[in-house]
């Protein structure tokens, strides 16, 4: 029994690969961004450095010495296009020369569209001091090949949502500085699959689906100091470790692999992206505000994914750590209505040899406008739009069922990722009580 369920914790690799990893359709390979309309306006440029109840999430420091209790509450509309085309790719079966791996040659838009919540409450206790909380889901998404796409051995339906629930306190140490910590608090939950190839070409494929969920635990810090018509910020966001307990379903194996289907609990580890943010925003006007937010996100946390017992199998990701880079700008055309806009560039963490059809990731440039309306002295109203163009690249990472047994089957991916765009429409607004 323990040798049947090594080769089945071997064969869900192209699986578990992907466990995370699919493209999101607006920041880097899986995070999703859009937790502020304001923001997602000025294509994220000012975030960590600016105040209030929709900086939480970017910065725990940027609800000190606020007065009463603001909540602000956001939804964005994803829409991801682009298709997923093969060039060349082969499938070498045991005692086989190798062979193209048939089916659709092409997949358009794999992605699918999504609609993001996201919310966030503060209140302040004195002049000083303040609590927060916030609700976001930054990895989440859904993505569906067809059965018969020339990616279906390394990607079929994937489905992945987490929620993040972040309390924090903040507290104006000076006049001009303040610091802010908070505790993250996310659940996964995913659930994926991809099919397996039979020993002969003639017969159907079989299939295996990987499920798990889990709660784990990350924390925030950050910083803002204010001069004059300048702020600065600055925070950090662990990264989360997550412990996923689920199951793999392997069916449709026929002859020889038929001893495979079958169905074993297993335990799956990752690890997302650690993030240090830094931002300012210049008042060099009393109309215009300048933003500026560069981040880096440590993605080589997300070097592995491991099956714990009985499976024992570690997957290489070999993700690296990144840069993004965005500027915007805030015009108040009077003193209820502000416009703005940004642009931002955001490198993506796959590598070149390692890009498979589950994360046809790529880099990207975002291109945001948006307006803000104070309806009353209580309510503002916020809205954005973003059109995101990702970059051609390749579909690349040669993977194999049944690694390491006699039967080993190879998959050489050569496919590539074209015309890959998305816009984002995002409302929101902010409450004061």
């Amino acid at each position: 029994m323990a040798g049947k369920n090594w080769k089945v914790g071997i064969a869900t690799s192209a699986v578990a690969a992907g466990l995370l990893a699919p493209q999101a359709a607006s920041a880097q390979a899986f995070y999703l961004q859009e937790q502020s309309s304001r923001g997602a306006g000025r294509a994220f440029s000012g975030e960590v450095a600016d105040q209030g109840v929709q900086s939480l999430w970017w910065n725990p420091a940027a609800i000190a010495g606020m007065e009463g209790v603001d909540a602000h509450q956001a939804v964005s509309v994803i829409l991801p296009k682009g298709s997923v085309d093969n060039v060349n790719t082969l499938i070498v079966r045991p005692g086989q020369s190798a062979a193209a791996v048939g089916g659709s040659q092409r997949s358009r838009d794999p992605i699918n569209n999504g609609v993001l919540p996201s919310g966030a409450i503060a209140v302040g206790l004195t002049s000083r001091l303040a609590l927060g909380l916030t609700v976001a889901s930054p990895y989440s998404f859904t993505t569906n090949y067809d059965a018969d796409s020339w990616a279906r051995y390394s990607a079929d339906k994937t489905k992945l949502r987490t929620y993040d629930i972040q309390p924090s306190i903040a507290y104006l140490v000076t006049p001009n500085l303040s610091i802010g910590a908070a505790l993250d608090i996310e659940y996964a939950d995913a659930s994926l699959s991809n099919y397996l190839p039979n020993l002969s070409p003639l017969l159907a494929d079989g299939h295996q689906e990987l499920k798990g969920n889990g709660w784990d635990l990350g924390w925030s810090a950050g910083l803002q100091y204010r001069a004059g018509p300048m702020q600065l910020g600055a925070s950090y966001k662990s990264s989360v470790k997550h412990n996923l307990d689920g199951s793999v379903t392997t069916t449709g194996l026929l002859g020889p692999l038929a001893g495979q289907n079958s169905v074993v609990n297993a335990n799956a580890t990752f690890e997302t992206p650690w993030q240090a943010i830094f931002g300012a925003r210049v008042a060099v006007s009393p109309k215009v505000t300048l933003n500026g937010q560069v981040t880096r996100m440590g993605w080589s946390k997300f070097d592995a994914i491991r099956l714990g017992a009985p499976l024992n199998v570690s997957i290489p990701e070999n993700y690296r750590d990144t840069w993004s880079f965005a500027g915007g700008i805030d015009y108040a055309v009077t003193p209820a209505w502000t416009v703005r806009a940004g642009v931002q560039h955001a490198q993506t963490p796959t590598r070149n040899g390692n890009r498979d059809a589950r994360v046809p990731d790529s880099n990207r440039w975002n291109f945001a406008a948006g307006t803000s309306y104070a309806v009353s002295s209580r309510f503002t109203l916020d809205a954005g739009a973003a059109y995101i163009t990702f970059k051609d690249t390749t579909i690349d990472r040669t993977t194999a069922a049944y690694a390491g047994t006699a039967v080993q089957t190879p998959i050489l991916m050569d496919g590539k990722l074209e015309d890959a765009h998305a816009v984002v429409l995002s409302l929101g607004g902010r409450f004061h009580f």
